[in-house]
């Protein structure tokens, strides 16, 4: 099988990973290849098994539906301000037009509770129902239905049974699986071994509807009705959109985009946020950087919450937020670094070795053994997360207070020992920089919500201990250049050490942080593009290489912007946006050779970077301050080495 190479791609029976579509409930999502075929859809949470997973195996399960003979679209785009997919297909002697969409409906459970939701219920809900429509406008088009799932990752077939007096509604079942999958449609329905089958001639303005369900809510059984329940997703989208709030400028598609896929990736019931849809996509063709990014990253906090408030969006904030203070109250202090996206604790990493991988990148990973990590940063990205939600909301709630206590403690306890870094190596732990950043942003965070609360004594220790780690920042991470490296006792760099403007460890046109930044941008870049850091420089426990980190890209356009550069971020910034998807979707890394995305997809972190480097870039035009932050509530302290 051909793979990526420095000359591009070879043939391959696999898409390129920024050819999918997405689709989200809230609670699911399923990626959709150019062809038709849904290859991604876990059920009935994000992290569940699959079952349709031919993303990962082109055995392992998959749900076709488009034009006979025809494999490639004319266009896809999503309807403007929503979720739902269009897909137009030129075939010999006509076309038509395929809409994907996983419904959403009005609140369900009236007269029960959901048991999986901790956040207050809304007055929309899943409808646990994937929903494929098609419209011949032209001609006369040869319409196929393919549907083969596989359940649990691919280990177990389905068993199809009719149900009802005709052929327009089938059960998919396994003995193995607690997922039953329903199939309705006005296509008439054959069965060929674990696959349904469905072959329509259809003619100008013949329309045809698939529905996949999987719960006790029912499927529409009449075009009329799936029509309706589809234009009622879209509009739900687009009023959902109407909330936020968006600049007037050539790149609010790009926000709006970013916002509706940050959305997606929500898991609504307790508000956590996936880091992304998948699981495995290679970071290296071929290679072994391959995880589960299925779960609720800590770290994910900050940006998350600075770019919900931003754009408007507060209740997606405040769930979120209290999605965090959930599991800070329930640690006591000793945060993981990630967490299961109903809080679950415990993410056990194994391999799926039936699994061919993408491409023939192997392992197949599910489960993320990185929860059991030491990662010092999380204390500072749940201070951060506090303090960005007192500044907007104007209050501590009262309950946060003992927690905060808490976190700041423990970073105060930690700070000193070594760990494994915010991109979470595998090799020796190391006294990485970002880290005790991040334990200093505990600390300052701390300080400045105590002084807001009236807790004089806490914010007077908690500032010393913050000049203390900066004065350890000072004397151990910088070289003799001036330049923040990536830990103690070297020289390399890493784009982590791009947040120390972002979170205002030092004013923007200080010296040290104008080096760093410009160190970075020439130095740790291919093609422009930034690198986390040098492979064969850093100890992370793997072998092969990787693509540049668009976080770390769009991370270099936000600190551009703060220290003045900003004919220079503007010009990266529009780069970036150049490299996105056909449908403005983002992965984890950009293969600057051929600019194919790598890592999982869509990458929840990405478009939160993106939404902040444009915001950075756009209020640096109009001559607003760019601080990744609002002004803070309180006056600035001086700082101890002022």
């Amino acid at each position: 099988m051909d793979r990526l190479t420095g000359s591009g791609w070879g043939a391959s029976p696999f898409p390129p990973i920024a050819d999918y579509g997405f689709l989200s409930d809230c609670q699911t999502c399923a990626l959709v290849a150019p062809s038709g075929s849904v290859e991604w859809l876990c059920l009935p949470r994000f992290d569940s098994p699959s079952v349709f997973g031919a993303i990962l195996d082109r055995g392992a399960g998959m749900f076709r539906l488009g034009p006979d003979g025809v494999a490639v679209p004319a266009a896809r785009r999503y309807l403007p301000g929503t979720m739902v997919l269009e897909t137009s297909w030129g075939a010999p002697g006509g076309w038509i037009i395929v809409r994907d969409v996983l419904l959403i409906g009005p609140w369900h459970h009236e007269d029960e509770r959901a048991y999986t939701r901790r956040r207050a219920p809304t007055d929309y809900d899943a409808d646990h129902v994937l929903l494929r429509m098609v419209r011949c406008v032209n001609g006369e088009v040869q319409v196929n239905l393919d549907c083969e799932p596989r359940f649990d990752y691919g280990r177990f077939v389905a068993r199809w049974d009719y149900v009802g007096p005709g052929y327009h509604e089938a059960v998919a079942r396994t003995g193995d699986a607690e997922i039953e999958l329903r199939l309705t449609t006005n296509m008439r329905v054959g069965f060929e071994g674990p696959r349904a089958t469905a072959r329509t001639l259809m003619k100008e303005r013949d329309t045809l509807f698939v529905a996949l369900s999987w719960s006790e809510h029912p499927a529409p059984r009449v075009y009329e009705e799936a029509y309706e329940r589809l234009v009622w997703t879209a509009h739900h989208w687009q009023h959902w959109l109407d909330h936020g709030d968006f600049p007037d400028h050539p790149w609010r598609a790009f926000l709006q985009r970013s916002a509706l896929t940050l959305k997606g990736l929500s898991y609504e019931p307790t508000g956590a946020l996936v880091a992304a849809a998948t699981t495995s996509l290679p970071e290296a063709p071929g290679g072994e950087r391959n995880w589960d990014y299925r779960y609720a990253w800590i770290r994910d906090a900050t940006f998350m919450l600075w770019g919900l408030y931003t754009l408007g969006f507060d209740r997606e904030a405040n769930d979120f937020f209290y999605f965090l203070a959930e599991l800070a109250e329930a640690e006591e202090g000793r945060l993981q670094i990630m967490y299961g996206i109903g809080g679950e604790a415990e993410l056990p990493e194994r391999t799926l070795d039936h699994l061919s991988g993408y491409e023939g990148a192997r392992p197949v990973r599910v489960g993320n053994d990185a929860y059991k990590q030491d990662q010092h940063d999380v204390w500072g990205a749940i201070l951060d997360s506090f303090y960005l939600h007192t500044k907007t909301r104007d209050q501590l709630p009262e309950r946060i207070w003992p927690i905060l206590v808490k976190q700041v403690e423990s970073a105060l306890t930690s700070w000193r020992e070594p760990d494994r870094g915010i991109w979470e190596i595998r090799g020796e732990p190391k006294h990485f920089t970002s880290s005790k950043l991040m334990c200093w942003v505990a600390a300052d965070r701390g300080a400045r919500l105590a002084e807001i609360r009236g807790e004089l004594e806490h914010a007077a220790r908690w500032q010393s201990s913050a000049d203390e780690i900066r004065a350890d920042i000072y004397a151990h991470a910088l070289d003799d250049r001036g330049v923040f490296c990536q830990h103690y006792g070297t020289t390399a760099l890493d784009a982590s050490v791009l947040l120390m403007p972002l979170v205002r460890f030092l004013p923007p046109d200080d010296e040290r942080i104008r080096n760093t930044v410009f160190a970075i941008a020439d130095e740790l870049t291919v093609d422009g593009l930034v690198l986390r850091y040098r492979s064969e420089e850093t100890d992370d426990g793997l072998s092969d290489e990787e693509g540049t980190f668009t976080i770390c890209s769009f991370w270099l356009v936000s600190a551009l912007a703060e220290i003045g550069e900003v004919d220079r971020a503007r010009d990266l910034c529009e780069k970036l946006l150049s490299y996105a998807s056909p449908l403005q979707l983002y992965a984890e890394e950009i293969d600057t050779r051929s600019g194919r995305h790598l890592g999982n997809f869509p990458q929840a972190f990405t478009h939160l970077a993106l939404i902040n480097a444009v915001m950075h870039v756009i209020r640096a035009e109009q001559g607003v301050e760019t601080g990744v932050f609002p002004p803070p509530l309180e006056p600035s302290r001086p700082r101890a080495d002022a």
